[in-house]
């Protein structure tokens, strides 16, 4: 068994989504309506993410950056869960529907990590634009945006994996049916139930630290 582990970043690393921290904070017109599209999935990731800050004008770079980087709180525990993949030696992706100028700026003094896959921004227009570097395979049809069930697809191609997804939200959905373990919380861990998935619930790293170190042993004993 060789385990690897996919961590979502908003509201999994942090506490609190960052995208939604952004738009309660600048307010550009209708965000609520089309958080909501999202979040029901009556529209896409990609779209509803994208016309949230096609609203936002790239003038406000620097506040809004440093908005997001103030405003992030990490969850408890997830220094101690880094060193603990490192001392286990279990690959720690950081698989994010956020965007690359907060993510980045946020995670660095914790790294580095096996890989880090979000969203970009550009901010040469009038306003911001959200670029989609990491899209949908052939396999997945659902415009995610940050495609976590293709990444996963495309780095875990070893069939004595042991895949493990950390998330919380719409964004991981599609991402925890590729698992064979799910540490999952909030809008997730409903959905986990719904479909019987192996998962566990958490509040905290220290949560998920336990709940790995529990599958590693039960998997070496089989």
């Amino acid at each position: 068994m060789k385990p690897a582990i996919y961590c979502d970043f908003d509201g999994t690393i942090t506490e609190s989504d960052n995208i939604i921290a952004i738009m309660k904070k600048f307010a550009p017109p209708n965000w609520e309506e089309i958080k909501d599209k999202i979040l029901s999935q009556e529209i896409s990731i990609s779209e509803g993410v994208g016309k949230l800050f096609s609203q936002l004008p790239s003038g406000k770079k620097e506040e809004i950056t440093k908005f997001a980087i103030e405003n992030a709180k990490i969850r408890e525990g997830f220094s101690e869960f880094v060193e603990f993949a490192r001392t286990e030696d279990i690959p720690l992706y950081i698989v994010s529907g956020g965007i690359d100028f907060f993510v980045y700026p946020i995670l660095e003094k914790f790294g580095p990590f096996e890989g880090i896959y979000c969203n970009q921004s550009d901010f040469s227009g009038e306003n911001i634009k959200i670029l989609w570097p990491y899209t949908c395979d052939s396999l997945c049809q659902n415009e995610c945006g940050c495609c976590k069930p293709s990444i996963i697809r495309n780095i875990n191609r070893d069939e004595d994996g042991f895949t493990i997804v950390i998330g919380d939200s719409v964004t991981d959905l599609e991402a925890a049916k590729q698992a064979d373990f799910v540490l999952a919380r909030d809008l997730l861990e409903v959905k986990c139930s719904e479909w019987d998935l192996n998962y566990k619930g958490f509040t905290t790293f220290y949560d998920c630290i336990e709940a790995i170190k529990n599958q590693i042993e039960v998997k070496r004993t089989l």
